[in-house]
């Protein structure tokens, strides 16, 4: 089947298209509402936890910043960390996985030893212990996240890898003494890049959800910086009176995370389809 049926039979999806119209309408809401806010999301501009009104059309939070400019420009943070550390993850968790599952042997009992060891600490257990240990720069926290999801992929990965290293074709490749690197990139990462792509979509709403998470417990995004989950942790007080300051960033980050996780799954059944009719 060429990428163009490919493609076709995917777009026809009903659950894809949802998925990708609600992963990328917040995509592109964090890539160009700081542009689009009428206020520094820093700025104080009115009475705390003020009532919505023609200069702010959320109203204004526990301190009288703009909810809507500080919704606005919360969402790139948490998007661009949601997405480096689901790629980093993946990348990195791709090639050991590959590596694992192609030589087999020592090798493979050391990379699988090091990532049963990461995966006995449960994923937010094991984040926190670290930013609280070494600060909450957002570097650390998308690096301690990709580690996080590492053992997943990692298992995914190898586990396609020794069912495709074991074919004729790649027994061939290797007798006629191509590189271990090309077989590795031009024979087996192509026979398991959709699965990886489905666990992409995967991750990437337990990324939402954990940095939201982080942020809301206070270890995340520091302040005053504009951040959804933070601006829920900041606002949960006044949530009766001033419910917009709580429930607009709660509904994007839960938009969001749904989004990815309909895309994801939704990919995976329209794939599941595509093998079937073959």
């Amino acid at each position: 089947m060429n990428i163009t049926t490919w493609i076709s039979n995917i777009s026809k999806n009903s659950q894809v298209g949802l998925g990708f119209t609600l992963s990328a309408g917040i995509l592109l809401l964090a890539l160009i509402g700081p542009w689009l806010a009428p206020h520094s999301p820093v700025d104080l501009v009115g009475p705390r936890y003020g009532s919505p009104d023609a200069k702010a059309l959320l109203g204004y939070d526990y301190l009288g910043h703009d909810v809507w400019s500080r919704l606005l420009s919360g969402g790139l943070s948490l998007v661009w960390m949601s997405v480096a550390a689901s790629v980093i993850a993946l990348a990195s968790g791709a090639l050991l996985g590959m590596v694992a599952g192609f030589f087999r042997g020592r090798i493979d009992q050391s990379i699988v030893w090091w990532s049963d060891v990461f995966l006995a600490f449960p994923n937010l257990i094991l984040i926190l212990l670290v930013v609280a240990m070494l600060g909450r720069d957002p570097w650390l926290i998308v690096l301690i996240v990709a580690i996080a999801f590492l053992p997943g992929v990692i298992r995914l990965s190898r586990s396609i890898t020794l069912g495709i290293a074991q074919q004729e074709y790649i027994e061939a490749t290797t007798m006629m003494g191509y590189s271990t690197h090309r077989i590795l990139l031009h024979e087996i990462l192509p026979n398991i890049s959709m699965p990886l792509l489905i666990h992409l979509g995967t991750m990437l709403s337990w990324a939402v959800g954990i940095l939201a998470g982080l942020s809301f417990l206070g270890y995340g995004v520091e302040p005053p910086a504009a951040d959804w989950g933070l601006m829920v942790n900041e606002n949960r007080a006044g949530l009766q009176i001033q419910p917009y300051a709580v429930l607009a960033p709660a509904i994007l980050i839960a938009l969001f995370a749904l989004g990815t996780n309909l895309l994801a799954e939704g990919l995976g059944r329209a794939q599941s389809g595509i093998k079937e009719a073959r």
